[in-house]
């Protein structure tokens, strides 16, 4: 069972974007957000513009954010915000471990098997955060992959609308694989996707995985 007042600390915030209230705030891919608090940690997992998005990293950005991402992305933000944010990156690639302002984060594969938009070649990100005692999985934009059985978390974070991602009926086959004990559907209602693919994968784990549905 999960600490209910950690969960009320996690925001969704559309499609991928997710914050958690935590000491330090924490970002995930911000996407058509509102200006809001400053990030303490910003974690980017791929350079696709609704993931790596420069208007929306402004928005949160401070000088003492720092930033995990891949290569691409790092080239993206560097050329769009200049060469002083470097000293804001760390570039992961998967397997690789980083600790931040007192958060653990661990770089893990997210990639597609039977679509081409994100290559496993690419070496894009999904994270394991681990903060506040508590392990966070973001899953990034990805596919049932194999890897998702050595994902061991509290709050898995998944992606459900299908078309560039996990179906909700693959991404309740994922939450079965990695047994979280609380699981929280994303990437759906902006760009594809809507509130029935939430609903989906919530009663496809009824009984079996916990399930959060948030709202914006």
């Amino acid at each position: 069972m999960i600490d209910p007042t950690f969960v009320e600390k996690i925001h969704w915030l559309g499609h991928d974007c997710i914050r958690i209230d935590s000491d330090p705030v924490i970002y995930f891919d911000p996407y058509e957000i509102d200006p809001g608090v400053e990030a303490g940690i910003l974690l980017i997992t791929h350079d696709h513009y609704d993931h790596c998005s420069v208007d929306d990293v402004k928005k949160i950005l401070g000088k003492d954010t720092v930033i995990v991402t891949e290569k691409g992305s790092a080239a993206t933000l560097t050329h769009a915000l200049g060469p002083s944010i470097e000293g804001q990156i760390n570039i992961l690639a998967p397997g690789e471990k980083i600790e931040i302002k007192g958060v653990s984060i661990f770089a893990v594969p997210s990639y597609n098997l039977n679509k081409e938009f994100h290559p496993k070649e690419k070496n894009w990100l999904g994270f394991v955060v681990d903060v506040e005692g508590r392990t966070v999985y973001h899953a990034g934009d990805t596919d049932l992959i194999p890897e998702m059985a050595d994902v061991s978390c509290d709050i898995a974070l998944l992606p459900v609308s299908g078309t560039y991602v996990m179906t909700a009926d693959e991404a309740v086959q994922a939450a079965l694989k990695i047994a979280p004990k609380l699981a929280i559907p994303m990437h759906y209602g902006s760009l594809v996707g809507d509130e029935g693919d939430a609903a989906a994968f919530q009663k496809g784990l009824d009984g079996k995985v916990a399930v959060k549905v948030l709202s914006k």
